[in-house]
């Protein structure tokens, strides 16, 4: 049995003039310039504004189409609130211009390259192998990986070549043509199936009646497990050598690549792109001022042409497919509005979020010191710009800032606090520095143990756990102290 009732529900949503917003404020500006040109070539309506044409408020067309005779289109919306002459030129128009912008330059740097791929098939064509073999060695090829390892085992392989292929063979014939054709060809180490088999194809690839490059062989086959976990004393011991060889050895071992492929481009076509800044902090006279970098986001305004086509249209009511013509052209101004509208709303967003953050680091721009950052997390700048977090985590994502002290990350400028034996809050950041500096005076022969590290530290006036200080050695990439040990 149907009933009717009613119900009542609290909903939040989010307009799509909102949902547009915060996709363009989370760009970076690369990404920025890429949506830019696809907006402008989906829609029409929407123009860049020359540089020698004048920023004018957009005179009125109501005049031109003002006859007393003439009636308006029957639709749900007003043409005509595209023909008012009081509309300011801020609402359809959107000026990028920010004087910092001659200093930008970024263009993309396209260079056609040679994939790793197609080189080793070039090499492996040259060779005179069987039809079959050739086969094998060019599915062995295409299963390398981006840096020459082929990850796979040789069963996997060899059930591909009989279910794919139609080639039915065994894991001691592929192993064969791996070893002898594909391992053989150029760069030295492609075709590896692990580190410890990429270093030593190439050292033996050397002269091999060098002492160092004897050694360093010796060292890779039998002692890598040594080798690796830095045991210098058991190779010493081992060889029966003195430490100068085993140094000697070392430096021939370092210059090996352990990613061959590395040198290729993965792609035929590959983009080069550098880091674009989207804020530049100047100092000035010991003032911090934050710049927006809007050199590639054009000024934007709404197309005259298109509203004088709207206007043309709306004067017949009885033609289908004007009306047709007239909603489209309406939902594409529309549309260039918000869009214009998004940009300024994107500006003014970014502005006032690298201007709060100024305000808090600005002993940091001002010496470059990251010992002077202070303790700021996103809910500290979303109280003063009055944004909620999720906007400026969305403003800091994938964003740089061009200082006078080099290119900044801002999500590096976000840290929490610990507090020191003064009682003072220090950022986080600042103890880190501490300690890459800690670490970077040690004696490289015994280097210092997290434990050793803790002391130091302490005596510093931060008093840090143990797994603390663990904690931020793995975040700034630093290995244990047995990992750090150097002849």
């Amino acid at each position: 049995m149907l009933k009717q009732h009613l119900q009542l529900k609290l909903g939040q949503k989010l307009a799509p003039q909102q949902i547009q917003l915060m996709k363009l404020i989370q760009l970076h500006t690369l990404e920025f310039e890429e949506e830019l040109e696809r907006e402008l070539e989906e829609n029409p309506a929407l123009e860049i504004v020359k540089e020698d044409s004048k920023e004018d408020e957009y005179s009125s067309l109501e005049d031109a189409y003002q006859d007393e005779g003439t009636e308006s289109i029957e639709t749900d919306f007003d043409v005509n609130e595209y023909l008012y002459d009081d509309e300011p030129s801020y609402k359809t128009a959107s000026s990028n211009y920010s004087p910092d912008d001659e200093e930008f330059d970024n263009e993309s740097l396209l260079t056609e390259g040679q994939s790793l791929y197609d080189y080793l098939l070039e090499q492996i064509h040259l060779i005179n192998i069987s039809e079959e073999d050739l086969k094998i060695a060019e599915y062995l090829i295409g299963n390398l990986d981006t840096d020459g390892y082929l990850r796979r085992e040789i069963k996997s392989i060899v059930d591909d070549l009989a279910f794919s292929q139609g080639i039915y063979t065994t894991k001691e014939k592929v192993e064969d043509i791996l070893e002898n054709y594909v391992q053989k060809l150029d760069p030295a180490g492609v075709g590896a199936r692990g580190l410890q088999e990429c270093l030593l194809l190439q050292i033996e690839k050397k002269v091999s009646s060098d002492k160092a490059i004897s050694l360093a062989a010796n060292i890779l086959r039998h002692q890598f497990d040594a080798l690796t976990n830095k045991h210098y004393n058991k190779i010493i011991q081992k060889y029966d050598i003195e430490e100068d060889d085993l140094k000697d050895a070392l430096d021939e071992i370092s210059k090996l690549s352990p990613k061959v492929g590395g040198n290729f481009d993965t792609q035929t076509i590959t983009i080069n792109q550098e880091i674009i800044p989207d804020f530049v902090i100047q100092v000035k006279d010991g003032q911090v001022v934050p710049l927006l970098n809007s050199k590639n986001a054009p000024t934007l305004r709404v197309s005259e042409e298109y509203k004088d086509i709207l206007s043309t249209y709306s004067h017949d009511k009885n033609s289908a497919e004007h009306k047709q013509a007239a909603l489209f052209i309406k939902q594409k101004l529309d549309a260039a509005k918000w869009y214009i509208d998004a940009i300024n709303q994107r500006q003014n967003t970014l502005l006032q979020t690298i201007n709060a953050i100024v305000k808090f680091q600005k002993d940091y721009f001002i010496t470059g010191d990251e010992k002077s950052l202070k303790p700021m997390i996103l809910k500290d700048v979303a109280d003063i710009t009055g944004f909620d977090i999720s906007t400026i985590s969305r403003v800091v994502k994938s964003k740089y800032a061009d200082t006078p002290n080099g290119i900044v990350y801002l999500k590096d400028l976000f840290s929490d606090s610990l507090t020191n034996d003064d009682g003072e809050e220090v950022s986080t950041k600042e103890i880190k520095t501490h300690l890459q500096e800690v670490i970077n005076k040690e004696n490289k022969r015994k280097p210092l143990t997290d434990d050793a590290l803790v002391v130091i530290l302490k005596e510093q006036g931060y008093n840090i756990a143990r797994r603390t200080i663990a904690k931020y050695r793995e975040q700034l990439n630093i290995p244990v102290a047995r990992l750090r040990k150097e002849l």
